[in-house]
């Protein structure tokens, strides 16, 4: 192997863009918003929450046309074409419908759901409608990624045999806290867990056997989980994920001719090296672009999916979220936390 790949993500500008609408102005929905509107050509023209006063404010904030202080109203509007739903992890399926049945195409945050019935019921009425739904798995999208993707489907790296990765952080505990409430959807494996989790399907698939460990906070969410998945291949997967304390971010892919090393944080921009036997090839992301800010490339991907006449992402599609949702419910399930 003597060079890498280019990537081959959909550029940040210059391509279709969307009328997005953003429904739940949070933490998570100022950072997609802050660096889609700083780093592409898609636009936000409305904005939407419980009370008008929030909702205003966070339109000041951005620069945003229009808030609304209802949901129904921002999905009512004709000039809204899809809708980010970025409320906490209890309420998407409520608000994913909501959009579907308005005719929007939707992203919405990770995880889609809370569990495996809730995302089966978007994924069902999305379908149905024939929209675009993707969950907002922003990681997949980055350029460093699509490097990853190609060197998989060359074989570059032989036959996989362990993938490893990890995503830990320390929360502050708030029984009442969107991390710690279980009428929430709380529980670091539906926070931060679906990244690694994402990251062994992103390789390898599904699993055919998933076994858990670890500890429940008091308040009855998974705290910190560590995660072995088997393959029919026989390969292995080991996750880990904890809200306990912070991690490295690490994640590696080891095949028989070449291993690849995030040295973190393998979600967000970075970097990664390719090892085959001596030689040792480097990639860093080009544009500076670093943690959040990685955010707007799913914007721009869907865009362009949407453009292209899709219902649904090839790089991160509906059935490949149903399938990590099955491996977060099934450790949540042995942890206790479900």
């Amino acid at each position: 192997m003597r060079a890498l790949p280019e990537p081959n993500n959909v550029p940040l500008t210059g391509g279709p863009t969307l009328r997005w609408g953003v429904l739940a102005p949070g933490r998570i929905a100022r950072e997609w918003v802050r660096t889609v509107h700083a780093n592409t050509d898609q636009r936000v023209v409305a904005a939407a929450s419980r009370t008008l006063e929030r909702a205003q404010q966070f339109a000041d904030e951005f620069g945003i046309d229009t808030a609304y202080g209802s949901y129904e109203q921002l999905v009512a509007d004709p000039r809204v074409e899809a809708v980010y739903i970025a409320a906490p992890h209890s309420e998407h399926r409520a608000l994913a419908l909501l959009a579907i049945a308005a005719g929007k195409h939707v992203l919405i945050e990770k995880p889609i759901a809370v569990t495996v019935a809730e995302a089966a019921d978007i994924i069902e009425a999305a379908r149905a409608a024939g929209v675009f739904a993707m969950e907002a798995m922003w990681s997949r999208f980055l350029p460093q990624h699509t490097i990853v993707a190609q060197l998989l489907e060359a074989g570059d790296l032989g036959e996989v045999l362990t993938v490893t990765g990890d995503f830990g952080a320390k929360f502050e505990f708030d029984p009442a806290s969107r991390a710690f409430d279980p009428a929430l959807g709380g529980g670091a494996l539906l926070d931060i867990g679906v990244y690694p989790a994402w990251f062994a399907h992103f390789v390898l698939g599904a699993p055919h056997a998933v076994t858990a460990t670890g500890s429940l906070a008091s308040t009855g969410v998974d705290a910190q989980a560590a995660l072995i998945l088997d393959y029919a291949s026989g390969a292995q997967a080991a996750i880990t994920t904890s809200m306990l304390v912070p991690t490295p971010l690490a994640a590696t892919v080891s095949g028989t001719l070449a291993r690849i090393e995030f040295p973190g944080p393998f979600m967000g921009p970075g970097s990664f090296s390719v090892t085959a036997g001596d030689e040792r090839l480097e990639w860093r992301e080009p544009t500076g672009l670093r943690w959040g800010e990685g955010l707007c490339y799913q914007a721009t991907a869907v865009a362009q999916h949407v453009a292209d006449g899709l219902t649904e992402s090839p790089w991160h599609s509906l059935d490949d979220t149903l399938e990590i949702m099955a491996v977060l419910e099934s450790a949540r399930t042995q942890l206790g936390a479900l």
